[in-house]
């Protein structure tokens, strides 16, 4: 490279940065997406095009913009696709000159995606490739020749098949809806390319171009695939789109298209939008960018029907005829008559349960989906108020198919906010805490379609016991309701459950339900929180809490509809959340009390003996001789055998029976079930400090402890149970076990102390979303022990830290029960120790153990 061209790139790259940085100060003074859209490409042409010259390229070549360059919109950190069209393939040294060029272009700051091709390559390869296709659809002249460019996309066009080409794009689009769980309403949502993104109005133009239909909303207007109206609300969704993207693109200062919680609070200020009474400023603009997403994704689906109209190959399919109000075309419902919404609004629902009815229909023609969102607010209260309407949307819930999907349409037409006032406070509502990662009204259509998979043949073998209770259950319908209105009442204020029965009593009285199921329906929205609390945050080996807590439920009926509501309503707060620890949690407190309320006692309840003859026969079941587990059981208390399975006593006899006085440390570790975490058995003689000992070793590894069972037995052995999990992805927890197994026992034969874990990384939700510490410490029931409960943030490390306090103040440690939710636990441990009857000492300690809680 010559001095001279040297000189040429500084030159240049020093001219872009001086131009991208004055666009983005007129852009803070005066927000306009178009100006700086377009002024971005007009200085990046400026840039790119001197290069060229200054390589020396051969003008008989084009140099070509494509994709979003190619239409002319560069966001400040956007790839700039180019094509650099030959005539015919070159020498050496245009070879060399071309790599000279790239080179350049990456020197001067610019991200580059390129491709150099002939007309004829370019034909070819885009006839095999929808993404180069795409990209053509999408040129402009750089410079060059110009009859080159013209050619090839000429050529392009033309061997274009547009049905074919709106297929493939209709597949890829589902495919990327099914990477966001086909929901717009993540916490931490893409602008560009989940549901409502940028994306999709990009696929909306792309399938237009292809078409020939034009270029613009207008165009699309003018072709009468969408109003007037409709192509307005389209280009308003689009600029906002496009200002969220170029704001977080310059506060980023690098190519960030997802609204992280990192960025949220700073966006929202960039926006200028303040905080109100109930809701901070990212909450605000998150809901703003929600209720704009939605509205994308309404208007798309009603372009994406227009189009399919406009040019498949069904077009000129016959219309049938159901009844005097619609009829089928195609695979689609479609109204008769343009205005059957407007004069008789009850048809809405109507059209619902055909769909429901009918399982050959895929959904609504362009004009249905139009007509129903443009009468959605005919949805009234003389509608509401009316017994045949209240009669069919009960009747929508007690269909035998759809119903899923038929509550995702109503919400995503606006009609559920409608007929049920109370969703529209929770309409795009976010959830700012550490478990939920959809909206409100996302997640309760999740518990929705959780309950209804229990009802489905084919996902019985992934939840068989809930597709037994669920099919055994009477009007399991009544779940349905339970689920639509145990969130109602989120971000009002107060305790969301008991808003939540208020309104869910209103709705059953109003639709004349028996008072049976009016009641089962409240008490499940009231009490919605109950189970998953007691499975997760107290002792469900004590027949104590167990009883407690079957009192609660008072009959089977309840208790089994609880339990599947549970189910439901935890799986649906975030993948993260539901792990097969806590599915066994629940299962466990379920059986425990439904032979509680079958007449058993509350020890027969826990099955002990039950436990004790199953793990027996699996101890057969691996080939050890009768009684051979008899010298361990016998060092063990009841205690022991209720807080543990069949299945882990056995695995404990297994490895313990021929050494219940061992001197050296026996550690076990295993895949926890589902693979996704390691249960750790740890069998040695007590010793101070045990339990910080076995938290600092994990934590040093950067393990999270889901679950602790601390067991002293009669002869002075600790057998220690723990679940762990490492927070990364795909960790290969396989490789981990030997570690696990060789250094910790090694560990426990020394007398060195551990060491406190590293200082952790905080993860981003704690850092937004904190957590305020809370230790109480008070005595049990009988006064001779003590329970300790602590809220905080998660982190590894976090119980050594408990554990060193508390050994500070020669606090004994019986039993953990640890509870981790997302990124917060809820723990709670069984203590002794001198001086914990005065409170005063109390108070010293719970102020040492919340320092220790700070973050």
């Amino acid at each position: 490279m010559s001095d001279t061209f040297r000189q040429d790139v500084k030159a240049i790259r020093e001219a872009l940065k001086a131009r991208e940085a004055t666009l983005a100060k007129s852009y803070e003074a005066r927000p306009l997406t178009r100006n700086y859209l377009r002024g971005r490409v007009k200085a990046v042409d400026e840039a790119i095009v001197r290069l060229w010259r200054a390589c020396a390229l051969d003008d008989r070549c084009a140099l070509v913009a494509t994709g979003g360059y190619g239409r002319g919109e560069l966001f400040p950190h956007s790839d700039i696709d180019l094509l650099i069209l030959l005539p015919a393939r070159g020498s050496g040294d245009f070879d060399a000159a071309l790599t000279q060029f790239v080179g350049a272009l990456w020197d001067i700051g610019l991200h580059i995606g390129h491709s150099v091709r002939t007309v004829e390559e370019c034909v070819s390869v885009a006839a095999d490739d929808i993404t180069i296709q795409t990209n053509l659809l999408e040129t402009r002249l750089l410079c060059g020749e110009n009859d080159l460019l013209k050619e090839m996309s000429t050529r392009v066009r033309l061997a274009m098949d547009v049905e074919r080409f709106y297929q493939a794009k209709k597949l890829e689009q589902e495919q990327r809806y099914a990477r966001y769980n086909d929901s717009p309403y993540a916490l931490e949502p893409n602008c560009k390319e989940s549901p409502g993104g940028l994306r999709d109005l990009q696929f909306m133009g792309w399938i237009s171009r292809s078409a020939g239909l034009g270029t613009s909303w207008r165009d699309l207007a003018h072709h009468r695939l969408i109003t007037a109206n409709e192509a307005g609300e389209l280009r308003e969704a689009e600029r906002f789109l496009q200002h969220v993207r170029i704001r977080l693109h310059l506060l980023v200062g690098r190519a960030e298209d997802r609204l992280l919680f990192d960025h949220q609070e700073r966006l929202a200020s960039a926006f200028g939008v303040e905080p109100t009474a109930g809701k901070r400023a990212s909450e605000v603009l998150m809901q703003r960018f929600y209720l704009s997403a939605k509205k994308v994704m309404q208007l798309t689906s009603i372009l994406t029907k227009s189009y399919r109209t406009e040019f498949s190959s069904e077009n000129k399919a016959a219309a049938i005829v159901i009844n005097d109000r619609f009829q089928t075309v195609r695979d689609l419902l479609d109204i008769r008559e343009d205005n059957l919404f407007k004069t008789h609004p009850e048809a809405m629902f109507e059209a619902f349960l055909i769909m429901q009815e009918r399982s050959e229909l895929t959904g609504f023609t362009a004009r249905t989906m139009r007509s129903m969102w443009m009468n959605r607010r005919r949805i009234n209260a003389a509608f509401r108020a009316d017994g045949v309407n209240k009669q069919r949307f009960l009747q929508l819930l007690q269909a035998k198919r759809g119903i899923v999907s038929t509550f995702r349409r109503m919400n995503q037409y606006g009609l559920l906010s409608n007929y049920l006032p109370p969703w529209r406070k929770i309409s795009c509502q976010m959830q700012h805490d550490l478990f939920h990662v959809y909206t409100v009204d996302s997640h309760t259509l999740m518990v929705l379609r959780n309950l209804r998979r229990f009802t489905m043949g084919e996902h019985a073998h992934e939840y068989p016991l809930m597709t037994q209770l669920m099919m055994g259950m009477d009007k399991h319908w009544l779940l349905y309701v339970a689920a639509l209105y145990h969130d109602i009442a989120k971000g009002r204020g107060g305790d969301h459950s008991k808003l939540g029965m208020v309104d869910a009593r209103k709705f059953c009285e109003q639709h004349e339900m028996e008072a049976a199921d009016t009641d089962l329906v409240e008490w499940l929205v009231e009490n919605h929180l109950v189970m998953s609390h007691v499975a997760q945050k107290e002792d469900i080996s004590d027949p104590a809490v167990v009883q407690r807590f079957a009192d609660q439920m008072g009959t089977e009926r309840r208790l089994t509809a609880l339990y599947l509501l549970s189910h439901a309503d935890i799986r649906g707060t975030s993948p993260k959340v539901w792990n097969g620890w806590k599915a066994r949690l629940l299962e466990d407190l379920f059986h425990a009390t439904r032979r509680l309320l079958r007449g058993a006692s509350p020890e027969e309840a826990l099955g002990l003996e039950d436990r004790r003859t199953d793990a027996q026969r699996l101890l057969r079941y691996y080939g050890l001789r009768p009684d051979v587990e008899k010298a361990l059981w016998n060092t063990l208390d009841s205690v022991y055998f209720m807080r543990h399975s069949a299945e882990e006593i056995a695995w404990h006899a297994r490895h313990l029976y021929h050494r219940p006085e061992s001197v050296a440390p026996v550690v076990r570790a295993r895949l926890s079930e589902g693979g996704e975490g390691i249960q750790v058995m740890v069998f040695a003689r007590d010793q101070k400090d045990l339990f910080m000992r076995l938290c600092g070793f994990f934590g040093r590894l950067g393990y999270s402890i889901l679950d602790a069972k601390i067991h002293t037995t009669r002869h002075g052995y600790a057998l220690d149970s723990f679940m762990v999990q490492y927070p990364g992805e795909d960790t290969h927890y396989r490789e981990h076990i030997a570690l696990i197994e060789h250094e910790l026992p090694k560990l426990l034969e020394s007398e060195a102390q551990t060491d406190r874990p590293p200082e952790p990384r905080l993860s981003r939700h704690v850092k937004h979303f904190p957590v305020r510490p809370a230790v109480r410490l008070r005595a049990d029931e009988s006064g001779k022990q003590y329970i300790l409960t602590l809220t905080a943030a998660d982190r590894p490390g976090l119980l050594y830290d408990v554990a060193k306090t508390l050994a500070s103040f020669n606090v004994q440690l019986h039993t953990a029960k640890i509870a981790t939710l997302g990124e917060r636990v809820e723990d709670a441990f069984l203590v002794t120790g001198r001086g914990l009857s005065s409170d005063s000492h109390v108070l010293q300690i719970e102020r040492e153990l919340l320092k220790e809680l700070q973050i």
